[in-house]
């Protein structure tokens, strides 16, 4: 993976995680939480993709599948911290 590919890599994530704390109605992690959210959840999201066979490519693919990832991270943490 080249410098380019790394940084549109992580601007998606912290997009996608961003996005997916407004979505989710949450106060946000700030930039670094919400890029982590945005990386983990693009690794959900691909996984999650992969076992129901869903391919998305291209950049837009890409935002997608970590925006979709980081909604599902979010809704697991909250899940986590009202127990």
């Amino acid at each position: 993976m080249d410098v380019t590919s790394l940084l549109v890599f992580l601007v998606i994530g912290l997009v996608a995680g961003w996005l997916a704390s407004v979505i989710m109605k949450g106060g946000g992690f700030g930039l670094i939480g919400d890029l982590i959210v945005g990386v983990i959840g693009a690794f959900i999201g691909g996984w999650v993709f992969g076992l129901l066979n869903i391919s998305a490519g291209g950049t837009f693919g890409a935002f997608i599948t970590a925006l979709v990832g980081a909604i599902i991270l979010l809704f697991i943490l909250r899940l986590i911290k009202r127990a």
